[in-house]
């Protein structure tokens, strides 16, 4: 700089007027990314409030359920009953606590739901406990016939079922609830979760060259084949359904069973069998022949949460990690 001031009065101005204009162009770049990030945040606000809106329901809301009635939804209900623990698992996910004024005698989670008024069972509910409930709808799931829903939505109960069958009939569920209900935001949470487990899962065992066999027994002498929920739970994990020749739930053939000879048993744990008043591990290990099975001689009998593998709800994400882990432990955790 010395030097420069050592040339000439004319060269000390440009210097100056040099240094003058690019602080003047400094601050009107500064002022124009300012006004740039001012509105690139607007743009964001403004899509963060069209994608909220995007998830809000419109109403009227036309809707058909498993029996193929259709429903027309002014608003979303205010008063909801549940009769199936899965349906109530479900609602409860999506933050409706203050709306459900009813669920089923065998409702026990979240803990909110024990708190609830009951509303009888499963297959056939409490009409006068219901009807007195006042509900804008009443949810039912895979335990109910259409002839007992009949029956309600003659006494001028609205009674809305859903039978899934498959891990997708769930996601497809929680995500109608959340549209039914305004909480679709809440509902994606819900299929988010869902659809990163069994990602997860199946990209854990994609490498798994023999697949090994399962047996599986949800209560005593029942077990599962192929069209259902819980025999998805076994092929997504990789893993071999000895019962998924059959379809549906299946009462079971000791021989067969031991013909098959899974490398793995499954069972409901805690569960005790009332006719002989045994545990069920007990009886499965128990009956004649079956000491032959791979699974029980490699003490591959494993106890699940039986409310997980057999709730097609919210949980079934954690199912489908549990029955992933007791079949390959080294390589689902």
């Amino acid at each position: 700089m010395k030097t420069w001031w050592n040339k000439s009065l004319v060269v000390v101005m440009i210097a100056a007027l040099t240094v003058m204009l690019a602080a003047c162009g400094g601050n009107t770049a500064d002022t124009q990314t300012t006004s740039d990030n001012q509105a690139a945040e607007q743009t964001t606000n403004n899509d963060t409030s069209t994608a909220t809106d995007s998830m809000k329901t419109t109403y009227p809301l036309k809707v058909t359920d498993a029996t193929g009635e259709e429903f027309t939804f002014e608003k979303a209900p205010e008063r909801i009953v549940s009769v199936s623990p899965a349906e109530t698992e479900s609602l409860f996910a999506l933050g409706l606590d203050q709306e459900i004024v009813g669920v089923s005698d065998y409702d026990d989670y979240p803990e909110a739901a024990t708190s609830k008024p009951k509303m009888g069972g499963i297959t056939k509910p409490n009409e006068e406990a219901i009807i007195a409930a006042k509900p804008d709808i009443v949810f039912t799931g895979i335990s109910m016939k259409e002839d007992v829903v009949k029956k309600f939505r003659d006494l001028g109960i609205t009674i809305f079922k859903v039978d899934p069958k498959s891990y997708d009939d769930v996601i497809k569920n929680i995500e109608l609830y959340g549209e039914i209900t305004d909480r679709q935001q809440e509902a994606k949470a819900i299929v988010d979760n869902l659809t990163k487990a069994r990602e997860d899962v199946q990209a854990a065992v994609k490498d798994v060259a023999a697949k090994k066999k399962v047996y599986v027994e949800f209560s005593p002498g029942w077990t599962v084949g192929k069209g259902e929920f819980m025999n998805e739970l076994i092929e997504i994990a990789g893993a071999e359904n000895i019962a998924a020749a059959e379809t549906g739930w299946i009462n079971i053939n000791e021989e067969n069973i031991i013909k098959s000879n899974p490398d793995v048993i499954l069972y409901s744990a805690g569960l005790i069998d009332t006719e002989t008043n045994k545990p069920l591990e007990e009886l499965i290990k128990g009956r004649q022949g079956w000491d032959q099975i791979t699974a029980v001689k490699d003490n591959q009998v494993i106890g699940v949460d039986s409310n997980l593998i057999s709730r097609p709800g919210p949980r079934l994400a954690d199912a489908l990690k549990v029955v992933a882990n007791a079949i390959y432990p080294d390589l689902v955790k």
